[in-house]
């Protein structure tokens, strides 16, 4: 399958590992539906067609080139990832594959598994990272309804989310189906910790010193269960200008600033497409903990559930950060702002 390209950082635009540069808007942007699809996510605190939206940060060629905030939010805010956090999960996985501490073809490292004859025994941390474990699972968020995941973060398993999604039989055969799921990453979560021998404050402190600090990341707030795992499938805080380092990173095939922290071909697997049988529980194409396509073939992205987005588009050299609160029964008005955001750069350019 074809892959995009991934740009090199410009020559003469600084990594923001301090700072970000700001400026170089397109000249051509003026005359595209730019403008008023900003104003139309920053009319009021609320608008009809894209709910809430907090800040929009925009990176072009490595510089920061547009950004704006609503009332009451601002730059120094941090935002809640959702399932972006996800992402970053994809990235810890990679450093320790980088370090020859993970194998990600073999089978994942889960206590509860096992017992001989378990099938379960079979999952690979591959098949968990695309969402392919076969393990049964209801992703649901709406309170009403039979859901794992609001089980997982804040009913019967908060303390202990690894294991209660570990918890969980088979509904499938390994890699033989697509079935998004909050609990899969929680498992590749505590199986990375337990490869590094680290829980949390030591995994904190591995996120920081392996990831976060060499982007200049210094905003992330990071949260773990009563057990010391972090809920990479949830919950990591940072600045809009932080998801937006953490995005160049992957949109900079994972070298920052001339030295590669993730490993040759990493951002490649998470950009490489899953399969995903007929009428799957999907938002759209999905690779490895990133989704797919939302602003054209070829970008990709870790996107949140209330409508946080950050999204690479290589063809563009362009990032867009979101955050806000965006309704289910709007998620769709939103993937199409965000797709129409995009496709005012292709027009600029």
């Amino acid at each position: 399958m074809f892959l995009p390209k991934l740009p090199s950082q410009p020559d003469g635009a600084p990594w923001p590992t301090v700072a970000w540069s700001q400026g170089g808007q397109p000249a051509g942007l003026a005359r595209t539906p730019f403008a008023r699809l900003m104003d139309e996510a920053f009319d009021g605190p609320e608008t009809p067609g894209l709910g809430e939206t907090h800040a929009v940060v925009i990176v072009q060629g490595g510089r920061l080139i547009h950004e704006r905030y609503n009332a009451g939010f601002g730059p120094e805010n941090t935002y809640p990832s959702w399932s972006m956090a996800k992402s970053i999960t994809h990235a810890l996985v990679g450093l320790a594959v980088a370090d020859g501490r993970l194998d990600i073809q073999a089978r994942a490292d889960v206590p509860e598994w096992r017992t001989p004859g378990d099938p379960r025994g079979a999952i690979t941390l591959d098949q968990l990272l695309r969402m392919s474990s076969g393990l049964q699972w209801v992703e649901e968020y709406l309170p009403d309804r039979p859901s794992d995941v609001i089980a997982m973060l804040f009913g019967a398993g908060q303390t202990d989310v690894a294991a209660f999604a570990a918890s969980q039989p088979l509904a499938q055969a390994p890699d033989s189906a697509f079935y998004y799921s909050s609990g899969a990453t929680n498992i590749v979560v505590r199986a990375l910790a337990r490869a590094l021998g680290l829980e949390g404050p030591g995994f904190e402190a591995f996120m920081r010193s392996r990831l976060f600090e060499p982007l200049g990341m210094t905003s992330p707030i990071p949260k773990f269960d009563a057990a010391g795992t972090f809920i990479g499938s949830s919950f990591c805080y940072a600045t809009a200008r932080d998801f937006a380092r953490f995005g160049l990173l992957y949109l900079r095939d994972g070298i920052w600033e001339g030295r590669r922290l993730l490993p040759q071909g990493w951002v490649d697997y998470a950009r490489t497409p899953t399969f995903q049988q007929p009428g799957a529980q999907a938002d759209g194409g999905y690779g490895a903990h990133w989704w797919l396509d939302i602003a054209g073939p070829g970008s990709f992205s870790a996107n949140g559930y209330e409508g946080q987005y950050t999204v690479c588009v290589p063809e563009l050299d362009l990032l867009l950060v979101r955050h806000g609160v965006t309704t289910a029964e709007r998620k769709d008005a939103l993937k199409s702002w965000v797709a129409a955001v995009v496709d005012s750069f292709r027009q600029a350019a």
